[in-house]
């Protein structure tokens, strides 16, 4: 007799092997260096969609709360698409540039360093957290849902958020 597998239970093994994945695939690609490829354009478009991202996620928390959820769900959707394609040309820019040095001195660079390490250490935590959230609705456990989301949230907006900062305050070091 087959038992009936719920959504997250179906997708838990696949959250965890990618949550596990992609920081592991990430770091080993900024082992690669692709010489004659000028990306030197992306910075700022992922730093855009950064900020974008962090827009959507706040606009998709007020359609929630204000009852529209069918405009969450597609904002939620495109958050997580956003994320991803971040995700690529980070990595296809780092395959292909040198590391830009900070420039900043003191008291700036400790924010600066703060900041950044903040926001590589988050944006790990936030794969899983992300994907199981999103699983959760998907598999319409909604209370589930949103007790991660309250989580998930303010981790994914400062992520978002930081991203944006980071490449403010390195922006004027690249070559």
């Amino acid at each position: 007799m087959k038992t009936i597998v719920d959504k997250e239970e179906k997708y838990r093994k696949l959250v965890i092997v990618l949550s596990i994945l992609i920081p592991i695939a990430v770091a080993a690609l900024f082992g690669i260096k692709i010489d004659g490829v000028d990306l030197s354009f992306l910075p700022p478009i992922y730093a855009s969609i950064n900020g974008l991202t962090a827009i959507l996620l706040i606009i998709a928390v007020v359609a929630i709360k204000n009852g529209k959820r069918a405009l969450h769900e597609k904002l939620m959707t495109v958050n997580i698409c956003l994320s991803a394609l971040f995700l690529i040309l980070y990595v296809a820019y780092h395959m292909t540039s040198d590391s830009t040095k900070f420039g900043g001195e003191g008291l700036v660079k400790s924010i600066y360093l703060f900041i950044l390490i903040s926001h590589i250490l988050l944006s790990v935590v936030i794969i899983p957290l992300v994907l199981f959230t999103y699983i959760r609705a998907l598999s319409e456990k909604f209370d589930k849902h949103r007790k991660l989301a309250k989580i998930t949230f303010p981790i994914w907006l400062y992520v978002a958020v930081t991203g944006v900062i980071v490449y403010i305050m390195i922006s004027p070091y690249y070559q």
